[in-house]
């Protein structure tokens, strides 16, 4: 293979995928890789030996010029530095022209935590959609990820165990865990199987023609119950950081969010503490249901 820029991006793409990173992360990349690749051909270079960290800071200097945020400009150099490390460990390169490659600063914005009377608006307004509703109640109660959400099956959902739990499988990256489901969310969702239709999908949550729900349909969905709502300024995601606050303040121990969240390291966890306005001097072991 020519070890062109090109094929050099295609080998770090393939690296990614032996890694099992997930879909979006390697989407992201490969964007990322793609531009900076584009830009370096206007200047010339089209083997990896022929880049200098003149040319990489010349880039960045050109994303900040058209506009470009400095938290997307700091994505951009990571999948820089990453790309060119891969480049050196593979031995396409000799030298790194991205190690001294500087991150812009920037603030990073708190996570956006709905309070209790946003978050049952949130509920009001979904409450003639029965899949929504089970919908929301199982990211607001088990803070789960909108794409594992996405991947739970009917096999997967455990509602009458003498312990009702989620199983959350081990893909995309993240971890497998089993998660336990409060009153509320078994609630929801076995009047959701009720009225669920027919379908040779395995997938708990689907569409009127059987179809498995995508991440986009379901990120869709809940963003206009946050309009109907009246919640402003607010994400999917925001339900995740929702329960994981709750949590906190609700006395469970760290290890345990930690574990029930997918988080590879407790600190990612503690980070939330800061958010917490008051925190019980419990050690609890059991989810509290919002």
């Amino acid at each position: 293979m020519d070890n062109t820029l090109i094929n050099a991006r295609e080998q770090f793409i393939a690296f990614l995928k032996e890694k099992s990173r997930s879909s979006s992360t390697i989407l992201a990349y490969g964007k990322d890789i793609e531009q900076l690749v584009t830009y370096l051909e206007t200047q010339g270079a089209t083997t990896p030996n022929q880049i200098t960290p003149e040319m990489l800071q010349s880039f960045m200097q050109k994303l900040a010029s058209e506009s470009y945020t400095p938290k997307s400009i700091s994505r951009k150099t990571n999948s820089t530095k990453t790309f060119f490390k891969f480049l050196k460990n593979q031995g396409l390169i000799e030298t790194d022209p991205a190690s001294a490659l500087e991150h812009p600063s920037f603030e990073t914005k708190p996570p956006r935590i709905l309070s209790k009377m946003e978050y049952r608006a949130l509920r009001d307004a979904a409450r003639g959609d029965i899949r929504m509703s089970a919908i929301i109640e199982l990211l607001l109660q088990s803070g789960i990820r909108i794409g594992e959400l996405a991947k739970v099956t009917i096999d997967d959902v455990r509602l009458d165990a003498e312990n009702p739990n989620i199983y959350v499988r081990p893909e995309e990256g993240s971890s497998e865990r089993t998660i336990p489901l409060t009153k509320s969310s078994i609630d929801a969702i076995r009047k959701y199987l009720e009225i669920r239709p027919k379908s040779q999908s395995k997938a708990l949550f689907i569409t009127k023609t059987g179809r498995p729900l995508l991440v986009r349909n379901i990120r869709t969905a809940i963003d206009r119950y946050f309009r109907l709502a009246g919640i402003k300024g607010a994400k999917v995601n925001d339900l995740r950081h929702t329960w994981v606050t709750h949590q906190l303040s609700s006395g469970l121990s760290l290890t345990v969010i930690s574990k029930l969240a997918g988080h590879k390291r407790v600190s990612t966890t503690e980070k939330y503490l800061q958010y917490v306005p008051a925190r019980t001097s419990e050690d609890k072991i059991k989810l509290e249901e919002l």
